[in-house]
């Protein structure tokens, strides 16, 4: 192996998506795949990229013809789901369009992926940015105007008083926002570990509107992977079969599952996802109406669209709540300690 993809490194998605309508692009030009995998390896050797996918692969490829085979020797470095889809695409013959369909599948998760990025990345500037002001007049600026203040005669008076106010006001905030700060840093650190499950089960139960995005994002998961297998030409019961593969959520793979279970009694798929609570109502009746003029994966492809600009927009709202009242603290706390040095500053100015 030439040591590209580094071990246990699986690839954003961004990356699968390009990898995918490359394959996707050779197959439909007429290349055997392993005449365009060493044609992309070589690219990549002269690029001198950071990732080595073509390279890696190359040597599988040329030993057994299989993509699949290539993928599943280096399973750690994929994602299991699009191994699964790659092996199925190649007995099936479709592999091309599956292929295709990945690649549109893992643009849609990268957009979610920088929303949710931007959402949480964002409130975490603007703390730092306060804990630093805050910080500096606390440390900087209010010592100089206490030594201004002592030398103008103003020591036990209400003025030091308010002083004394402002600047415990300023240390608490500080304090407030530096915990947030730490903790959504953890956070972040925790749900690139074995602990991200537990972890977005917790903040789903902290706070109901990352609860709400988690449920669209998740309905929004089940949606695209259901519509990506109907459209390459698969069962119900095999998508629904491999669905909890790509998905992340317990909960979500608890619905799926429990859509499962009422197909094998009997019901239509949109009686069934009705009973699960995956979808809204409104959705739920798209899908009646796809069922019966044949149009099921167009719909659920829809749903997942749907869902996923949802979800764009409710990140979109947290970051314009969050803004302005990170802002808004900003402004009252240097308000409140820049009042605290002014207020006792005028007396005695006035007094003289």
């Amino acid at each position: 192996m030439t040591g590209g993809v580094e071990k246990n490194r699986t690839m954003t998605a961004e990356e699968l998506s390009s990898f995918c309508d490359q394959i996707a692009l050779m197959l439909s030009s007429g290349m055997t795949l392993r005449d365009g995998v060493e044609m992309l390896a070589e690219d990549e050797a002269r690029e001198k990229a950071k990732t080595h996918p073509y390279s890696d692969l190359l040597p599988a490829v040329e030993e057994t013809g299989s993509l699949y085979a290539a993928l599943k020797e280096q399973e750690e470095n994929w994602p299991r789901y699009m191994v699964e889809m790659v092996g199925i695409g190649e007995e099936t013959g479709r592999l091309e369009d599956i292929m295709e369909n990945l690649s549109d599948y893992y643009q849609r998760e990268g957009r979610i992926r920088g929303a949710a990025i931007s959402a949480v990345t964002y409130p975490m500037v603007l703390g730092v940015m306060l804990v630093v002001i805050i910080a500096i007049l606390l440390w900087r600026v209010l010592p100089v105007f206490r030594r201004v203040l002592e030398s103008l005669g103003v020591d036990a008076s209400g003025g030091s008083a308010l002083m004394r106010f402002g600047t415990a006001a300023g240390w608490i905030v500080l304090a407030l926002i530096g915990v947030i700060v730490i903790a959504a840093a953890a956070v972040l650190v925790l749900l690139r570990t074995k602990h991200r499950a537990r972890t977005l089960a917790f903040l789903k139960d902290l706070f109901p509107p990352v609860r709400r995005v988690m449920q669209k994002l998740s309905s929004a998961r089940v949606a695209g992977i259901l519509g990506l297998m109907l459209g390459s030409g698969f069962p119900m019961e095999s998508a629904l079969e491999m669905a909890p593969a790509a998905l992340t959520d317990e909960e979500a793979v608890a619905k799926v599952r429990t859509i499962r279970e009422h197909m094998l009694q009997d019901e239509t798929f949109s009686e069934a996802v009705g009973q699960s609570g995956l979808f809204a109502d409104f959705h739920n009746r798209m899908l009646k109406v796809g069922a019966v003029s044949g149009h099921e994966p167009q719909v659920m492809a829809k749903i997942a669209e749907i869902y996923e600009e949802q979800v764009e927009d409710d990140l979109g709202r947290l970051i314009s709540i969050i803004e302005p009242t990170l802002v808004a603290l900003l402004c009252v706390v240097i308000g409140a300690i820049l009042l605290s040095v002014m207020l006792p500053m005028a007396g005695v100015l006035s007094a003289m």
